[in-house]
Protein backbone atom coordinates (compact mmCIF):
# COMPACT_ATOMS: atom_id res chain seq x y z
CA UNK A 1 0.00 0.00 0.00
CA UNK A 2 1.05 3.50 -0.97
CA UNK A 3 0.13 6.41 1.76
CA UNK A 4 1.14 10.27 1.71
CA UNK A 5 2.45 12.44 4.09
CA UNK A 6 3.59 15.86 4.32
CA UNK A 7 3.66 19.18 6.44
CA UNK A 8 0.62 21.45 7.55
CA UNK A 9 1.95 25.00 5.97
CA UNK A 10 0.16 26.86 8.70
CA UNK A 11 1.43 24.67 11.51
CA UNK A 12 4.33 22.32 10.29
CA UNK A 13 2.32 19.67 11.92
CA UNK A 14 2.78 16.15 9.68
CA UNK A 15 0.02 15.08 7.86
CA UNK A 16 -1.47 12.13 6.19
CA UNK A 17 -3.93 12.18 3.14
CA UNK A 18 -7.32 10.64 3.96
CA UNK A 19 -8.79 9.96 0.70
CA UNK A 20 -10.74 13.19 0.74
CA UNK A 21 -8.17 15.79 2.68
CA UNK A 22 -5.91 15.55 5.57
CA UNK A 23 -5.23 14.24 8.87
CA UNK A 24 -2.99 14.34 11.74
CA UNK A 25 -3.27 10.85 12.36
CA UNK A 26 -1.93 7.58 10.32
CA UNK A 27 -4.82 5.91 11.18
CA UNK A 28 -6.74 7.80 8.94
CA UNK A 29 -4.44 7.62 5.64
CA UNK A 30 -5.45 6.58 2.23
CA UNK A 31 -4.27 3.96 0.03
CA UNK A 32 -3.24 6.16 -3.06
CA UNK A 33 -1.83 3.11 -5.37
CA UNK A 34 -1.03 4.76 -8.54
CA UNK A 35 -2.66 8.05 -7.94
CA UNK A 36 -0.05 9.16 -5.44
CA UNK A 37 1.64 11.93 -7.78
CA UNK A 38 -1.59 13.58 -9.32
CA UNK A 39 -2.58 14.17 -6.08
CA UNK A 40 0.66 15.55 -4.64
CA UNK A 41 0.94 18.20 -7.74
CA UNK A 42 -2.42 19.21 -6.98
CA UNK A 43 -2.31 19.74 -2.94
CA UNK A 44 1.34 21.09 -3.43
CA UNK A 45 -0.21 23.48 -5.69
CA UNK A 46 -3.42 24.18 -3.81
CA UNK A 47 -0.50 24.98 -1.26
CA UNK A 48 -2.51 22.87 1.12
CA UNK A 49 0.49 20.56 2.47
CA UNK A 50 4.36 21.21 2.13
CA UNK A 51 6.99 18.52 1.50
CA UNK A 52 5.03 15.80 0.64
CA UNK A 53 5.50 12.35 -0.56
CA UNK A 54 4.88 8.85 -1.33
CA UNK A 55 5.76 6.12 1.40
CA UNK A 56 5.11 2.47 1.42
CA UNK A 57 3.01 1.60 4.27
CA UNK A 58 1.50 -2.40 5.66
CA UNK A 59 -2.23 -2.39 6.82
CA UNK A 60 -2.76 -3.78 10.02
CA UNK A 61 -5.91 -3.97 11.95
CA UNK A 62 -5.08 -0.64 13.64
CA UNK A 63 -4.56 1.22 10.35
CA UNK A 64 -1.54 1.52 7.98
CA UNK A 65 1.49 1.43 9.44
CA UNK A 66 4.49 2.82 7.43
CA UNK A 67 7.43 0.76 6.48
CA UNK A 68 10.10 2.48 7.13
CA UNK A 69 11.28 3.27 10.72
CA UNK A 70 11.62 7.09 9.80
CA UNK A 71 8.17 7.61 9.13
CA UNK A 72 7.09 5.33 11.77
CA UNK A 73 8.72 7.68 14.21
CA UNK A 74 6.97 10.64 12.28
CA UNK A 75 3.68 9.46 12.55
CA UNK A 76 4.34 8.97 16.58
CA UNK A 77 4.96 13.02 16.28
CA UNK A 78 6.93 15.29 18.32
CA UNK A 79 9.99 13.05 20.16
CA UNK A 80 10.62 15.78 22.48
CA UNK A 81 8.91 16.28 25.77
CA UNK A 82 8.65 20.20 26.62
CA UNK A 83 8.48 19.67 30.55
CA UNK A 84 11.89 18.17 29.95
CA UNK A 85 13.89 21.02 27.84
CA UNK A 86 16.21 23.64 29.21
CA UNK A 87 14.78 27.18 29.74
CA UNK A 88 17.72 29.62 27.65
CA UNK A 89 17.69 32.12 30.68
CA UNK A 90 18.19 29.58 33.10
CA UNK A 91 21.60 30.20 34.59
CA UNK A 92 21.85 25.85 35.68
CA UNK A 93 21.42 24.89 31.92
CA UNK A 94 25.22 25.25 31.48
CA UNK A 95 24.95 27.09 28.09
CA UNK A 96 28.57 29.17 27.02
CA UNK A 97 28.27 32.69 25.49
CA UNK A 98 31.91 32.94 23.79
Amino acid sequence: MKILTGNDLPSGAVIWWAGDGWSRHVEDAADVGEAGEPILTREEGARRVNNAYIIEAVATPEGPRPAHIKDRIRALGPTVRPDLTLKPADPNAGSWVI
